[in-house]
């Protein structure tokens, strides 16, 4: 575990440094900054607070370098099969009037020969790639022994044409390509724990604009022994990204499987240039410390000048921020046709940090506008929300069974100006991603590695494993029920040949999708104290509350961004009928604590000892604007006021106001604890307590 205290010294030159230990990997600090606190300037900016950051990081990019190697595996096997299909068909044609088994040699050798570009015959031929070696032409010489030592007429196949090996075993297939670009990379430390922790990777960039950032990482890349896959660059980068992007060299040799930016501040700036310089399915590592802007109203116009839409004001401010922050990098993708779909989403202390997978689709960028949402937000009255998304998708079959989606202008407001519950007003926030947040399957990937990881590497495993779990629990409506059977993956080892001699008893499959029209049809949260306060009770217990949601056939779960939240699927009318229900039956409310004008005092006003009085408002209501004239006016309130004061003909006619068997003020609500309490299991560290005094961003490099 990194640590501020110095466990050793090294002398490099004429100067002394400390070791700092993280995970596999080592970073050197001058000897005078050994013992620097959170206030003191460093040259090179390091934070040891963030290991938990860049634990998370090392065992999602692997996850998905593992789940970006069987998507390669089963392209390259359909590959396989298409041309071993066409070869048997090209047999069965040169059969077809063939005299002699030499003819057939010369046909078939014809054939391959055609088959190549005739480009290709005047160059020298390239050193062969992964997929080059597997559409080698072949032709059949004489009969061979098999392995079982067995003649067969299969066995003296042997490669041929332009790109052919003069021997399978001649050249052994490349390690497939595997990029990482750290591009605000200080000290390096990102860039080396890739390199010693990820087997998969093949080449890490680990760029910065400061020298003295530089200077750092070329000492802390030679320390660790690590010059092969690591490679320094100096320059901004955005221009680094915007030339890979822009190259003239292959696809392979100049985009990335993995961009991560983790600047000071806000990542904003380089979304545009690090989905260009991403390769198709690539993986975008998002980090943003600022948190005083997305997840603050103090600073809305700043908030809608980085990420393009106002801020979420209330305790469920952290999810609307990163709401934004996938806004913000949906837009600057839609714009090259790049789709993105988010894997995690995780508000963390002081900071965000989001992987986000990239897919180059034009056709499910149409699908953007009808995930993009505004909230209509009742932040000074009693928290209650409304979303209103931007486009209208609905799915439809084409007469040869075919999916296609018909887009259409969605229907606005979806609130009034004034909250339908508290009557106070409601304000705008967003537009803001209303997609969901995380892919369950992939966390479940990462959870899958937790138990085999070394606690003494991974310091913060704890953490990991509760943060995770509560993310994966958060898509109540798409919980990873149907993942995949997998086996457990490899534990990361110091010794790579110990590693590879580990071996799974089937191989991996790719973690699904979710489906590109998907919405997040309930974000955000609730928190049963919080809501308390606007009634003036006593706050109902975690299990209380959510057996009562679970009583009605509502579904929970907790957030990982709060404490004490509570995660539902029931709707704002539910919720507050619940709480006046809470009031009257467990914690009744002292006269005169809701004073006249407040959010609670509107809240109250519809509690069911007052639902005669307020259907009878609402009656009259209604009669004062259908009446057209007012003779009509005399008759229907003549006519209303007989059906108030004699219920028993109201029923006859069957006017009895309450035509809604599911209307809240008719539900039966028992506070079940036992039903709410969560089962019994492993304890995880599910919130992080402060980890030290004084603890946060720190200071920025002078450097």
């Amino acid at each position: 575990m990194a640590s501020d205290s110095a466990a050793r010294s090294i002398t490099y030159g004429d100067k002394e440094y400390d070791v700092v230990s993280e995970g596999l990997a080592e970073i050197l600090k001058l000897k005078k900054e050994g013992t620097t606190t959170t206030a003191k300037t460093q040259s090179v900016f390091y934070n040891p607070i963030q290991q938990f950051n860049r634990d998370l990081s090392v065992l999602a990019i692997r996850a998905f370098a593992e789940d970006l190697a069987v998507i390669r595996r089963l392209r390259k096997e359909k590959q396989i099969a298409r041309q071993a299909q066409g070869v048997q068909q090209g047999r069965k044609r040169k059969r077809v009037g063939a005299s002699t088994e030499g003819n057939n040699v010369e046909q078939t050798l014809d054939a391959a020969v055609k088959r190549s570009k005739p480009d290709d015959l005047d160059k020298p031929d390239p050193a062969p790639t992964l997929e080059e070696t597997d559409q080698a032409s072949v032709v059949r010489s004489e009969p061979a022994v098999t392995r079982d030592g067995e003649s067969g007429n299969d066995a003296g196949l042997i490669p041929t044409g332009p790109k052919a090996l003069t021997s399978p075993k001649s050249i052994p297939e490349p390690k497939p390509t595997f990029r990482v670009l750290d591009a605000l990379s200080a000290t390096g430390l990102r860039a080396l724990r890739y390199a010693k922790e990820i087997p998969m990777v093949t080449s890490i960039t680990a760029n910065d604009l400061s020298s003295a950032a530089i200077a750092s990482i070329k000492l802390n890349v030679q320390h660790n022994v690590v010059g092969e896959v690591v490679k320094p660059t100096t320059g901004d980068a955005r221009a680094h990204m915007y030339n890979a992007a822009s190259s003239p060299l292959q696809a392979d040799q100049r985009l990335y499987q993995v961009i991560d930016l983790d600047p000071y501040g806000t990542a904003a700036p380089f979304f545009d240039a690090a989905v260009q310089a991403l390769a198709d399915g690539g993986l975008l590592c998002v980090t943003c410390t600022d948190a005083g802007v997305f997840a603050s109203a103090g600073y809305l116009e700043k908030t809608y000048s980085q990420y393009g839409g106002l801020p979420f004001k209330g305790p469920q401010s952290h999810e609307g921020g990163l709401r934004l922050i996938l806004h913000a990098v949906a837009t600057s993708a839609a714009r090259y046709g790049i789709a993105i779909e988010p894997l995690l989403s995780l508000s963390i202390d002081f900071y965000a940090r989001l992987f986000i997978r990239i897919k180059k689709s034009p056709a499910e960028v149409k699908l953007l506008a009808g995930k993009t949402m505004v909230v209509y937000n009742c932040d000074t009255g009693c928290g209650a929300w409304t979303t209103q998304f931007l486009a209208h998708t609905k799915e439809k079959k084409a007469k040869n069974g075919d999916s296609f989606y018909k887009f259409s202008l969605a229907q606005a407001p979806s609130s009034t100006p004034h909250c339908a519950h508290c009557g106070f007003k409601t304000h705008l926030s967003g537009p803001m991603w209303g997609g969901p947040l995380h892919n369950p399957w992939y966390i479940q990937r990462i959870l899958d590695m937790v138990p085999l990881l070394d606690k003494k590497i991974y310091a913060t495993t704890p953490r990991i494993e509760g943060m995770l779990t509560l993310a994966r629990d958060e898509a109540i409506l798409d919980e990873p029920t149907s993942e995949p059977k997998s086996p457990k993956p490899d534990p990361p080892s110091n010794d790579p040949a110990e590693s590879a001699e580990i071996q799974t008893t089937q191989p991996l499959q790719a973690f699904p999708s979710l489906p590109a029209s998907n919405r997040a049809n309930h974000p955000f949260f609730v928190i049963p104290s919080h809501l308390a306060s606007i009634i003036h009770c006593t706050s109902p217990s975690d299990a209380g509350m959510r057996g009562a949601l679970m009583h009605l056939g509502y579904r929970t779960s907790r957030s990982h961004t709060k404490p004490g939240s509570i995660v539902t699927d029931a709707p704002w009318n539910v919720i507050w009928e619940i709480m006046r229900e809470y009031a009257r039956q467990k914690a009744p409310i002292k006269d005169g604590s809701i004073k006249p004008g407040t959010a609670g005092r509107g809240i109250m006003s519809k509690a069911r000892e007052k639902t005669d009085v307020n259907k009878a408002k609402e009656t009259l209501t209604q009669v004062l604007n259908k009446a057209e004239s007012v003779e009509d006016l005399k008759t229907e309130l003549q006519a209303a006021l007989y059906r108030l004061s004699n219920p028993q003909v109201a029923a006859e006619d069957g006017n009895t106001g309450n035509d809604n068997p599911l209307e809240p003020g008719t539900l039966t609500i028992n506070f079940d604890e036992a039903l709410g309490k969560e089962r019994p299991g492993k304890k995880m560290v599910r919130y992080q307590a402060n980890p030290r005094a004084d603890w946060g961003p720190m200071n920025k490099a002078s450097g």
